[in-house]
């Protein structure tokens, strides 16, 4: 095999693997099948795309776009090796982002491939460095299949204000993530749990609340923590999984990063 893909993290009808690529001008290039509609993020390396939808030579920055049941094949006739970071989305899915983008009509891409697009660059760039911590993922793959979705649609997407119905959820959710920020709190929950899609729920949740459901949840953890490391004199330890941290060194990493000292450097402040 000159591919090994490693999955990052999944859920209900997605999953994220880093996808490694050793191939090179003398390997045959053999017709695949995407399992999965599919956007990978092009990471390193280059190689040439071919699927019934078009065909294109990728680059860093470049977005490969796969439609279930596709077929599809790559070729490194030039030069040796890639990586990718590959989102799979099950029909249902990314139906239900693609519902909730305005000017979307299908599910499906029309495109075998987006350039390195401008208007993508932020959102790519912040993909590669959540998939060193991939807590994030679930709120990367929404916003990446969302924005692509968009951008296919050909249409300029309208702000619209939420709705009173949708501020009152936001505001159940954010209820109750203070109330339970030390549990597991995935957004598919959040979300299921306020009765809108996923997508919808992210969107709205930023345009309410500023900060996606995952920030938010950090930011309450960590005020939590800075609260008890202040008042008590509980060992940060206990302190870190009290608040939902799942180790020590990353709470002390997280916590010197938005705090600005150590959890022990700001208790003594």
């Amino acid at each position: 095999m000159t591919a090994t893909a490693h999955i990052l993290a999944s859920g209900p009808g997605w999953r994220v693997s880093d996808i490694v690529c050793t191939a090179g001008p003398d390997d045959r290039a053999f017709e695949e099948e995407h399992p999965q509609h599919c956007i990978a993020i092009v990471r390193g390396g280059s190689f040439r795309y071919r699927s019934t939808q078009g065909s294109a030579v990728l680059a860093p920055g470049a977005l490969l776009l796969g439609n279930r049941g596709a077929c599809f094949e790559c070729g490194h006739e030039h030069a040796a090796g890639d990586r990718c970071l590959a989102f799979q989305f099950e029909p249902a899915w990314l139906e239900g982002v693609v519902a909730a983008v305005r000017g979307a009509r299908q599910a499906g891409f029309a495109r075998a491939h987006l350039p390195p697009l401008p208007a993508l660059a932020g959102l790519v760039a912040e993909a590669e460095v959540a998939a060193g911590g991939p807590e994030r993922l679930e709120e990367i793959a929404l916003r990446l299949a969302g924005a692509v979705a968009s951008i296919l649609s050909d249409e300029t997407r309208r702000v619209e204000a939420p709705s009173v119905r949708d501020q009152r959820r936001i505001t159940w959710a954010l209820r109750h993530i203070e109330a339970h920020c030390e549990e597991a709190l995935s957004l598919d929950e959040l979300a299921r749990q306020a009765a809108m899609s996923p997508y919808h729920f992210l969107r709205t949740f930023r345009a309410l609340v500023g900060i996606t459901p995952h920030q938010y949840v950090l930011r309450t953890r960590l005020h939590r923590a800075a609260l008890l490391l202040r008042r008590t004199d509980q060992p940060v330890a206990n302190i870190a999984f009290d608040c939902g941290f799942g180790d020590l060194s990353t709470f002390n990493r997280r916590f010197k990063r938005v705090m600005g000292a150590s959890p022990s450097d700001y208790r003594c402040a």
